[in-house]
């Protein structure tokens, strides 16, 4: 499926001249109006439109499973980066990421089960369509997403991707920091872009933001999405180990303490990352009232090397035995 993808996406950098970030979004918009070339000025030819046209009929993604389509996304997006030279933080979350932050929302949101959940840092909506195919394939009611993002080209990548899906997903073009056109949700999951947020007029009235100089994003927008969850529900948030070592440290713990329970603190296995410094964990809120309460014991660790399947089969079952003590008593 993805060669037939990437064919057509070739075929169209060609006619047009494009980036290949265009020519990917040209090609699934063709798909998504049942497989019609669009032609602009004569562009592409009648020859290219032939090659397309014979290309979609063979694709066929009717039938096609959301997760599938998602996979191709996926794969059609890492090309982008690579033929583009696209900038790091339009980078996506890794499957091996997303369903671990996947497999955790499942574990601890099983006695509640989701049915609406938004990601204030969207991006190509990869990783809310991770979570949402599996929370849908679980039995659980069509699940509505919302994404939020304000880079344009990210969230056009976005919009291909859940309507390829037929994903129940709302897409916004604004900054996150503002006030946001969603109802309040049962869950919010976001690989956060991590920084300074430069618009310090707009973190008024932030709890997180800094005494002095810019506030970070991440805990803005970790403040922000807690204020769009219910009562009792969970945020899952991909952040840097190091969230807890600097000096707005204190400021920071001292806001979660007012508005939420820090239920977990688990860092993804080192060999993931390159770099140590830039090893990332996974952050999980639960926003005080319902039926939450602080866990006896906070989730903490790190994964063990996927390598390891013993150590790593083991490390799952101490977080399910820590939800069944902890958090679905």
């Amino acid at each position: 499926m993805f060669e037939l993808f990437d064919q057509g996406t070739t075929l169209l950098q060609a006619a047009l001249n494009s980036s290949y970030l265009d020519a990917m979004l040209e090609n699934a918009e063709n798909i998504i109006d049942n497989n019609t070339v669009r032609v602009e000025d004569g562009v592409p030819d009648k020859e290219t439109q032939a090659k397309l046209t014979g290309l979609y009929n063979q694709l066929n993604l009717n039938d096609v499973k959301a997760e599938v389509i998602r996979r191709l996304i996926q794969l059609s997006f890492l090309k982008v980066i690579r033929k583009d030279a696209i900038q790091a933080n339009h980078q996506m979350t890794p499957d091996t990421i997303g369903l671990l932050m996947t497999s955790l929302i499942e574990k601890v949101t099983r006695n509640a089960k989701p049915e609406t959940i938004f990601d204030p840092a969207v991006g190509t909506a990869n990783l809310l369509t991770t979570v949402i195919n599996q929370l849908d394939k679980d039995e659980h009611e069509n699940v509505r997403g919302f994404g939020i993002d304000n880079d344009d080209s990210m969230l056009g990548v976005a919009s291909v991707n859940v309507a390829l899906q037929h994903a129940n997903v709302e897409l916004f073009h604004q900054d996150s920091i503002n006030a946001l056109d969603i109802p309040q949700c049962d869950l919010a999951v976001s690989d956060l872009p991590i920084g300074y947020y430069p618009l310090d007029k707009n973190t008024e009235g932030y709890q997180t933001r800094a005494k002095e100089g810019h506030s970070f994003v991440h805990h803005l927008l970790i403040e922000q999405s807690v204020n769009y969850l219910k009562p009792g529900s969970f945020g899952v948030f991909l952040v840097p180990s190091s969230l807890f070592q600097t000096k707005e440290t204190a400021e920071f713990v001292k806001w979660i303490h007012s508005v939420a329970y820090l239920q977990g603190f688990v860092n993804l296995p080192s060999e993931l990352f390159a770099n140590p410094a830039a090893q990332k964990s996974i952050l999980l809120l639960q926003r005080h009232g319902g039926n939450s309460k602080q866990a006896p014991k906070v989730l903490l660790g790190e994964f063990p090397s996927f390598k390891d399947k013993g150590m790593f089969t083991r490390f799952m079952r101490e977080i399910d035995d820590w939800v069944v003590k902890s958090i679905n008593k």
